[in-house]
């Protein structure tokens, strides 16, 4: 087995990265791809094993709170073990967990199999990016990272259209088992493929994985995302106020952990010397920042559907010039970034600002069919800022921290998203609760995007300032 470390990285430069590439976006693909094809199968879900609303609502939010918790212990995995290993390790997982979500019998049976899936995925995604970062010189890495942030878009559209399809035409009469089982063929293709294709690499010094550190970091992910996932469900109880609180302490805890553990020598899970670097602690920021468009899915939905009057189907094709623009957007990247530079990101965002701006004014004029030129507007520039942010993030660290980049990168994403869903959703409810007129939708619908672009403009601002090693 062949070892890149960073030193022989460059004069050995990996001749299959191209079709390598392929392989670790198919790992990019499946996790998002998984969220939001299952989205559209709920209803089906819920008749098919009589499940009750709270266990549908579980489907979702345990595979979320799996993938965030779980993501930092996934990259860190890659660093200490290879990252060709544990990419394929946890490709073999998520298809085991999606076999056992397809095959479920009982709806307690397919919520233990998302939160395998969950897992799995966590441990698979990090080592996509951590590997594009260690096997791509600088001067191809744009091209990569693009075509990484064009493989979001595709699973946020594809995912929508792919679970409709799925099951409505029921192919082999599967039903809703078949937006589990799809996964299955794809991974049979991907396995072999990584084998044959894929370099190792890893940290260039081996060490133990940091095994207190990653319970303590899970404890304290947990408490925090779990009630941010739940909480606006079930009307804030005390089962969710009670973690939100608890996880400052414990979150503050592990951090004290790691730095003691880093102190007297030893590897933590995350190096609390990493994050000096002030450039990546304003990246991170900004990436926490970012990911408030995760919201605007969510508000996008019932808007149409209870303040346009329109169905799910035409509610799933409206969203379809975002979607668009988030496949086009990271192609033009590489013509943006040489001139651009470090503020490729910054445009991006100010490119959906504007589109959002232009939502929220045409959505409390009531001109809903002029929506499709910002909707393209602001996919493409999330396209175009995905890409180039997390590029702004992995290059502040050393290659063979690259994985542990990717985990936090991630996790910042996935927690951003729970962050804004409860916030800004939060807000559109206030304004607009279960069974407010159509006139009160369109005005929440039209505060949420304002809000949604007042956070990515403080994305932008961030990540405009010239970054700083």
């Amino acid at each position: 087995m062949i070892t890149l470390t960073q030193t022989t990285r460059t004069a050995a430069l990996d001749s299959r990265r191209w079709l390598a590439l392929i392989v670790l976006l198919t790992g990019t693909l499946l996790p998002p791809l998984d969220f939001f094809i299952v989205n559209v199968a709920l209803p089906a879900v819920r008749e098919g094993l009589h499940a009750s609303a709270d266990v549908s609502q579980l489907v979702i939010s345990v595979y979320a709170a799996a993938y965030a918790v779980t993501l930092i212990l996934g990259g860190r995995l890659g660093d200490l073990y290879g990252r060709k290993r544990v990419f394929i390790a946890g490709m073999l997982g998520f298809g085991v967990a999606s076999a056992l979500c397809g095959l479920a019998p009982s709806p307690g049976m397919l919520v233990v199999g998302r939160l395998l899936q969950g897992i799995s995925a966590a441990i698979m995604a990090p080592q996509s990016l951590a590997s594009i970062h260690a096997i791509f010189p600088a001067s191809e890495k744009n091209r990569a990272l693009s075509l990484y942030g064009a493989t979001f878009g595709l699973a946020s559209v594809g995912g929508q259209l792919l679970g409709g399809v799925l099951v409505s035409t029921s192919p082999w009469g599967l039903g809703w088992r078949g937006v589990f089982l799809i996964n299955l063929p794809i991974i049979i293709a991907a396995v072999p493929a990584a084998m044959m294709l894929l370099r190792e690499n890893r940290a260039e010094r081996s060490a133990r994985l940091d095994v207190p550190g990653a319970l303590l970091l899970a404890a304290g992910l947990l408490a925090l995302v779990v009630p941010l996932i739940e909480g606006q469900e079930h009307h804030w109880p005390w089962w969710c106020i009670t973690p939100l609180i608890l996880s400052m302490p414990l979150l503050g805890g592990f951090w004290q952990y790691e730095k003691t553990q880093e102190r007297a020598g030893r590897t933590p899970l995350v190096l609390p010397s990493l994050l000096a670097v002030r450039g990546l602690r304003r990246s991170l920021a900004s990436t926490f920042f970012f990911y408030a468009l995760a919201a605007f899915f969510l508000v996008f939905a019932v808007y149409e559907q209870a303040g346009l009057g329109h169905d799910a189907l035409a509610a799933g094709l409206a969203i379809l010039p975002l979607g668009i623009g988030l496949f086009v957007g990271p192609l033009c990247g590489p013509h943006i970034a040489p001139r651009m530079g470090s503020r490729t990101a910054g445009f991006g965002m100010i490119l959906e600002v504007l589109g959002l701006v232009m939502v929220a004014a045409l959505a409390f004029a009531g001109a809903s069919s002029w929506l499709a030129l910002p909707l393209f507007l602001t996919g493409a520039g999330q396209g175009i800022a995905l890409p180039a942010l997390v590029r702004l993030n992995v290059d502040h660290v050393e290659t063979r921290w690259a994985g542990l980049a990717s985990g936090l990168v991630n996790a910042t994403l996935q927690i951003s998203a729970a962050v804004s869903v409860a916030l800004f959703g939060g807000l559109f409810i206030m304004i607009a609760p279960d069974g407010a007129s159509a006139q009160d939708v369109r005005l929440g619908f039209a505060v949420a995007s304002l809000a949604v672009g007042a956070s990515l403009a403080l994305a932008a601002g961030l990540s405009w300032k010239r970054q700083e090693t």
